[in-house]
């Protein structure tokens, strides 16, 4: 018996007990016996609530099976078949002896111990098991009962006058079930043996921590309709990215006119982070110190790790944590006070049932190496206090060598050194790359379903929510940009919901939020202690970072050292009569540790963590105190671009005319950086919230000395200007040259949005070769369905290449019949898709990855050039002698370990063969009519077989790449005999250069 099955005869048993229980009643014993289907049709009225019915105890039966399959495939490893097969059924006859009636239940208190006891007390133990099947068949019937148990006690009440009112009720009780089910701990032999006590109370501490740590607030302060709710964590929970950590981490640096990202950086595998899983880092070390950024989800992780412990629910790399016995601390609730003995360590989580805990049970945990000690919030604390923390720890460490250990803290609190002397590894939660995001907004709308009446909308429109904030990142590079945490990508789901789908116009309100989150609001919400006793208003607070902000950019750096920071904030402080008395380096320490805002990119180094709440604060310091002036002098300079724009959103309406007729009248005057200031004032329209008539016809008039576009630097700047810009371009091309209407093109996809996409739809009929090049890379940009029906179905494809970057794009193409050459540059491992295309001539897969089955390939026969690159091991190979029209053919080998796998097509003049290793023996080569033959090597060296391709008779042109040309010149003939042309590139030649000088031979080099 497997375990598989195993675990379902056994939750079948289960739910069938419970239905007996519900549907069966008092007064109908016979009915009892009857299978589970029959008796829902006596007992339910109308087919379709029995089918509802029906599908409640299936889920209830999936749900027990899902907690016991796991637990059965490690204990059935030590038993045989037969035992196996007696444990189980020993289990099932028990149930069916037992007496399990609503009263025994009710008898019981709906205790599971106490009907456990009972039961054992009344039913004959089974006979015939040996020790091992004993205690499986006790365990496995303890957990039965606890399930059945629990189910019964969320099972409504029955009244058989009330049937189909109640019945009409129970559509989410299976779900119900399952998620009760699900929260409990796992009841593992792998659990460190103890006294009964012991285990008794681990499963209670276990079933709490499971409970109580199993939430997270999806909602933050965003607007007065967000409340706070929350949700299960486990529901909610998103695998984050990590990277080992020796603190010098430091930014990446911002292109300034970037352009904006298409789809394809959404795919896995065009993330920007090159970290791996944080499950994967954790995996490999006892002992971490986990540093992330103010919302990077430090505390989310530890909380997920707690309750995935206490439900032995760890999968992949972090399986072997199984059976551990999660202890949390969180450090803020020590301060002013010493951190736990091990005998307190659970009062902040567990502290109402600490009375009932075993006398030494937390030590006897640390000491078997079964515990897991998660530390959160070594930031939290005041820095007097993170000294006796280290010290505390590295006692317990001593005492406990065993333990596994994950310390959480902001870099500014605590270097990657920090614990180094105790052997930590050092890992630093990475900012979220768009596919991480993109995975936290599905996971973030996933969970909020279980808030139902709570929502600001109906439970039904949350996919229509999901996909509007998705478009929206993806529209908005700077929403993309900002949202790098959980925390902030939180705070955008929230606004986007709670507004009804829409998102401030523009920037400012975005960052204005993000700003007083972070700064303040976070840590006054968790009553963090450094906070707490802090004598700053968010006023001050933002007062300071402003002043500072503009310190940095004004001196054009990023970046400040710590020292020369507090003499800033220490001068600011001076004038700010409320706060005297208080010192510059402490309140500096105060902002690094607790505002979210401040970090230190390396040793005594301080920074903003996003470059853009620098440029928010030094724009909103610059209309504070008057700056126009110097912005004004310093607009041509990319490095004030978005200060200057922001600048225009924070100002007044006087300092409104002041900066940007001063950028304009600059421009006037100075041909030389009047593109560019012309951009900026345009530009500055997003932020703008109203604006004066004849400034208004100025900026009108500098949009219109900026267009059409027609140089390939136009299209990223004009789109700077934003979505503004779209009502100034033409609604069809036909007046423009074609290198002004593909430049055009270009500008309109950068800017992107529904707006840009209708624009683009009535620039399909135009038949330019540039423009419909342009219109074809435009579809990165956009969502691949939407441009595919509404653009690219009008546009003339036949004879073009179309180039897939992401797997969106591969799917859609089947909706152009015109397409009839592909190239598709992204990652793929199935070719399924090829059955639904239309028939092409030409395809290139630049990136199969893994075992991919070529056999998709014989539905498309009009192929006559086919490219199949990559890393992945071909199966079917023999596919390509049935495409008759294939005449050239590009192959890599990785994985091709003989040529005999490979059936050539009749038609074939052209091979490549790319990746080529010492394996590959080229003597199994065989074709009559190839003409060019191009060997590509895998690292430089000879290929074996090489005296083989003289039996090409067709043969002219050779291609060679890091192939060593000088051992094939001692060994074989070089070139083969029919040989004209040799081309080579990277290639090992002969000392003697005089060696290739052959004879009707022509040798030339890439």
């Amino acid at each position: 018996m497997s375990a598989e099955a195993a675990a379902l005869r056994l939750g079948t048993t289960v739910a069938r007990t419970a239905a007996d229980i519900w549907l069966g009643g008092r007064r109908r014993q016979q009915e009892r016996h009857l299978p589970l289907a029959e008796l829902v049709r006596v007992r339910v009225p109308g087919l379709r609530l029995q089918r509802s019915v029906e599908r409640q105890f299936g889920q209830i039966t999936d749900a027990v099976f899902d907690r016991l399959e796991p637990y059965l495939e490690h204990e059935f490893r030590g038993l045989d078949e037969s035992g196996r097969q007696a444990v189980i059924d020993a289990v099932c006859d028990t149930f069916a002896q037992a007496d399990l009636s609503d009263e025994a239940v009710l008898a019981a208190d709906a205790n599971a111990a106490e009907l456990i006891r009972r039961i054992t007390g009344s039913v004959p133990a089974p006979v015939g098991l040996n020790e091992a099947e004993s205690r499986l068949y006790e365990v496995l019937f303890a957990e039965c009962v606890e399930y059945y148990v629990r189910i019964v006690r969320s099972l409504p009440v029955f009244e058989e006058r009330a049937a189909a009112e109640l019945l009409a009720r129970t559509a989410t009780l299976g779900a119900e079930v399952a998620r009760l089910l699900e929260r409990l701990p796992d009841r593992s032999l792998l659990a460190p043996d103890g006294t009964d006590q012991d285990t008794a109370f681990r499963r209670r501490y276990l079933e709490l921590v499971s409970r109580d740590l199993d939430e997270v607030e999806l909602f933050r302060r965003t607007s007065d309709r967000a409340a706070g709710p929350r949700v299960r964590l486990s529901a909610a929970y998103v695998s984050l990215r990590a990277t080992g950590d020796d603190g010098s981490r430091r930014r990446t640096v911002r292109s300034l006119s970037r352009l904006r990202p298409d789809m394809s950086d959404w795919e896995e595998a065009g993330g920007e982070s090159s970290g791996m899983r944080v499950e994967a880092g954790l995996s490999g070390a006892s002992r971490v110190l986990l540093r992330g950024e103010a919302g990077s989800g430090k505390t989310t992780l530890l909380r997920w790790l707690a309750v995935t412990a206490a439900r032995g629910a760890f999968s992949g790399e972090l399986s072997d944590w199984n059976g551990l016995t999660p202890v949390f601390v969180k450090l803020r609730e020590y301060s002013g006070r010493t951190p736990p003995n091990p005998d307190a360590m659970l009062d902040g989580i567990a502290g109402p049932i600490t009375g009932i805990m075993p006398k030494g049970w937390v030590e006897r945990q640390l000491d078997s190496g079964r515990a897991l000690l998660l530390i959160d919030g070594v930031d939290e604390l005041l820095d007097r206090e993170r000294r006796a923390v280290r010290d505390w720890l590295r006692r317990l460490l001593v005492a406990y060598d065993k333990v596994r250990v994950v310390v959480t803290s902001r870099p500014a609190a605590a270097g990657a050194d920090w614990l180094r002397g105790e052997h930590f590894t050092a890992m630093h939660l990475d900012r979220m790359s768009p596919p991480d995001l993109a995975a936290f907004v599905r996971q973030w709308h996933q969970a909020v379903r279980e808030l139902g009446d709570d929502l600001p909308c109906p439970v039904d429109d949350l996919p229509l929510y999901e996909q509007s904030l998705l478009t929206s990142l993806k529209d908005r590079p700077h929403l993309q940009s900002l949202a790098g945490t959980p925390l902030l990508a939180a705070m955008l789901c929230a606004m986007h919901l709670n507004r009804g789908r829409q998102l401030p116009r523009d920037r400012m309100e975005l960052y204005r939020n993000a700003l007083h989150t972070l700064v303040h609001d976070r840590d006054a919400d968790r009553n963090v202690p450094s906070a707490v006793d802090s004598k700053l208003s968010l006023s001050d607070k933002l007062v300071l970072l402003r002043d500072l902000a503009w310190r940095l950019s004004d001196n054009n750096r990023s970046e400040i050292s710590v020292e020369q920071a507090a003499v800033h904030v220490g001068r600011k402080l001076r004038a700010m009569r409320h706060l005297d008395g208080l010192e510059g380096g402490q309140v500096l320490d105060q902002l690094r540790h607790r505002s979210g805002i401040l970090r230190s990119p390396a040793e005594a180094r301080l920074d903003f963590v996003h470059r853009t709440f620098q440029e928010y604060l030094a724009a909103e310091e610059a209309a504070e105190e008057d700056r126009m002036g110097s912005l004004v002098g310093r607009a041509h300079l990319d490095l004030w671009r978005e200060t200057v724009i922001m600048t225009a959103g924070h100002a007044n309406a006087r300092q409104r005319e002041e900066l940007l007729g001063g950028i304009l009248d600059r421009a006037e005057r100075e041909p030389r950086h009047a593109r560019t200031l012309r951009l900026l004032a345009a530009s500055c329209q997003e932020t703008l919230p109203e604006v004066s008539d004849g400034l208004a016809v100025r900026l009108e008039e500098a949009v219109s000395c900026l267009l059409p576009a027609r140089r390939p630097t136009d299209p990223p700047a004009l789109a700077a200007v934003g979505t503004s810009l779209l009502r100034r371009l033409p609604r069809s091309l036909g007046e423009l040259t074609e290198k002004a209407a593909a430049q055009t093109v270009r500008t309109v996809a950068l800017i992107g949005g529904a707006q840009a996409l209708g624009l683009l739809a009535g620039y399909a009929d135009d038949a330019r070769g540039d423009v419909v090049e342009a219109l074809i890379e435009a579809w990165g940009y956009f969502d691949a369905d939407a441009y595919a029906d509404e653009v690219l179905a009008e546009v003339p494809l036949t004879g073009l290449q179309v180039k897939i970057t992401h797997s969106g794009q591969l799917r859609a193409v089947g909706r152009l019949p015109a397409v009839d050459d592909l190239w598709v540059s992204h990652p793929v491992t199935d070719l399924t898709v090829l059955t639904e295309l239309h028939p092409l001539t030409q395809l290139t897969f630049a990136q199969l990855r893994g075992e991919v089955d070529l056999s998709k390939l014989e539905s498309q026969t009009s192929l006559t050039r086919l490219g199949l690159l990559g890393v992945a091991s071909p199966k079917n190979l023999d596919v390509l002698g049935a495409l008759p029209a294939l005449d050239t053919l590009y192959l890599s080998c990785h994985g091709l370990n003989d040529l005999r796998e490979v059936r050539l097509p009749t038609a074939l003049h052209y091979l490549g063969l790319l990746s080529i290793d010492a394996s590959l023996d080229l003597a199994r080569l065989r074709h009559d009519q190839i003409i060019w033959l191009g060997l590509m090597m895998k690292g430089v060296r000879l290929p074996r077989g090489v005296e083989a391709l003289t039996g090409l008779p067709q043969l002219q042109y050779l291609y060679l790449a890091r192939a060593d040309v000088a051992a094939w010149l001692e060994t074989a003939p070089f070139p083969p005999p029919t040989v004209t042309s040799v081309n080579l590139a990277e290639c090992v030649l002969p000392d003697d250069p005089a060696a290739l000088d052959i004879p009707g031979v022509s040798i030339t080099f890439s």
